[in-house]
């Protein structure tokens, strides 16, 4: 029996990924291809293409490569009897964490604006705050959410953290459920989006939530480009309602030449680099899932998906 890799990987990307995951699973037999659907009974999957897991009869586990599962879900063909995991890696989570911090470090310390000046050789020095008078939303406290929120308390700023569901995290406050989140919104100077994208999440950044956001506020979507509407996104920084926004992710990728975002003077673009997940690390997280499997133990990070992550 085999394990599939279906990835849509650039070339560097096989590169790293492949021998990485030959060493991480000696003895077992690894494939790019279906030659043989029956033979198949692990798949890896990177973006695979759509029904192609469907079409694998002794399929006993799919392991995600991404965090994100929600293009997987997407797929209606996707088998609903079989098991699958996404992608947890401290790494990851840590990758992360460093980039909400430089988000979080840019947005508090004016380094937007000051680049800004830079650009216009323009010499003037703005108020400059303490951490702990900065507050810190951060939206989504999953393993990446925790790790932000964690880090960001660590650097001293006063951290909210939301989730659907309670969670306690040391340190830093945290409120859970629908009705907590405009309160939340109202008291944050920046809030960080690490929410999974769901169909209750989808569009959650638009008119009526930047309503409830603090004015001159600013937002680091970390999450998925379908979370924000973009249309309204523009329409708040226009207004002032939004001070600035730091965006890695966008509703269609690559974001296209000529879209308003790469020349709005309020927004940051970043090409989807928030975390890239490390062939290395990651490896070993599959590695172990797959023993789980051989042994019969439990497998970890499973996806509810009735809950779409």
């Amino acid at each position: 029996m085999s394990i599939l890799l279906a990835a849509d990987f650039s070339q560097a990307e096989w590169v790293a990924w492949w021998p990485a995951l030959q060493s991480a699973l000696p003895g077992e037999t690894l494939v790019r291809e279906v030659a043989n659907p029956l033979s198949i009974e692990i798949a890896l999957v990177a973006n695979p293409p759509q029904r192609l897991l469907a079409g694998l009869p002794r399929l006993r586990f799919i392991q995600s490569l991404w965090a994100g599962v929600d293009g997987l879900l997407g797929d209606a063909s996707l088998p609903r009897d079989i098991p699958l995991a996404r992608m947890v890696d401290p790494m990851l989570s840590q990758a992360i964490a460093e980039t909400a911090l430089w988000a979080t470090l840019s947005l508090h310390r004016d380094t937007f604006e000051y680049a800004a000046q830079q650009r216009r050789g323009e010499w003037r020095q703005r108020p400059q705050h303490r951490a702990d008078e900065v507050t810190v939303a951060v939206l989504g406290l999953g393993e990446m959410g925790r790790a932000t929120a964690l880090r960001l308390a660590g650097n001293g700023y006063r951290v909210l953290g939301w989730s659907t569901r309670p969670v306690q995290l040391g340190g830093v406050v945290t409120r859970a459920g629908t009705a907590a989140l405009a309160p939340v919104l109202a008291e944050a100077e920046i809030a960080i989006n690490l929410l999974p994208l769901t169909d209750a999440t989808r569009g959650l950044f638009g008119k009526p939530t930047f309503a409830q956001m603090r004015n001159g506020a600013s937002l680091v979507n970390l999450g998925r480009g379908a979370h924000v509407i973009e249309a309204d996104l523009l329409a708040a920084l226009e207004s002032g309602r939004l001070r600035h926004a730091v965006l890695d992710v966008f509703a269609v990728e690559p974001l296209a030449a000529g879209h308003a975002f790469w020349t709005h003077p309020r927004i940051s673009v970043l090409p989807h680099i928030g975390a890239l997940t490390d062939p290395r690390s990651a490896a070993q997280v599959v590695a172990r899932n797959v023993q789980a499997l051989r042994n019969g133990t439990p497998l970890a990070h499973l996806v509810d998906r009735t809950r779409g992550y």
